[in-house]
């Protein structure tokens, strides 16, 4: 099945490039060189994955404020930064905002192609017609595999789909420890340790935006993570 994938990047030779690779594993894409560009287009239709460079043109976050208006829309929408910024901050800021993935220039074409198909693969995984619904619940939490949705008190917690996969590895065994090495091969996402703790931190917040008392996600110092049994 053909997918459409945004690329907003600035370079042309880069953009160039990315869209050559991604065309030849059978994508539809679309590229743009600046945020406006982009955002005209997404206001009609979404694409099916959006790779965002950081600094676009004269706007140095022009990729973060897109990523915001991005998310804002939708919370399932597969992000993915691709850009020469590496900085802790920088990293941090992107998941932050709701990216799925964060990238830097220096990975290979097939590297990135991999990462692509990892998110389609997700998503698609959670949209397959299954012979009953699989269903976790547990106190507040009620998290429905197939359909990729969390609630907690009946009400959506708007998760990424990383986010949605980590929730998904902590509670299917609640009081069982999760490494970070064990989250990312569940998640699928091949990340730093500070990367792990930050999307940990983003999904605690919203938990809590909906119930400032929610605590059923631990730490367990020097061994990783757990949903409270």
């Amino acid at each position: 099945m053909s997918r459409t994938i945004a690329i907003v990047e600035d370079e042309p030779a880069i953009r160039a490039n990315y869209v050559d690779a991604l065309t030849r594993y059978g994508h539809r894409v679309v590229a743009f060189a600046n945020r406006p560009d982009a955002q005209q287009a997404f206001a009609l239709q979404l694409p099916d994955l959006v790779i965002i460079d950081v600094g676009l043109g004269e706007e140095p976050e022009g990729g973060f404020d897109l990523c915001r208006e991005l998310r804002a829309r939708s919370a399932t929408l597969p992000i993915l930064f691709l850009t020469a910024r590496d900085s802790d901050f920088d990293v941090i800021s992107g998941l932050r905002l709701g990216a799925d993935d964060y990238l830097t220039k220096d990975i290979s074409l097939p590297q990135l192609t991999a990462r692509v198909q990892a998110l389609f693969r997700r998503t698609e995984a959670l949209r397959a017609p299954q012979a009953r619904e699989t269903v976790i619940a547990l106190r507040g939490l009620r998290l429905e595999a197939e359909r990729m949705r969390v609630t907690w008190n009946d009400e959506v917690v708007p998760l990424t789909v990383t986010e949605f996969w980590m929730v998904h590895a902590l509670a299917h065994r609640p009081g069982h420890v999760k490494s970070r090495e064990q989250l990312m091969r569940e998640a699928q996402i091949v990340v730093d340790d500070a990367t792990v703790t930050s999307h940990i931190k983003r999904m605690r917040k919203k938990f809590v935006a909906i119930d400032p008392a929610f605590d059923e996600i631990d730490t367990v110092h020097g061994a990783g993570y757990r949903w409270r049994s």
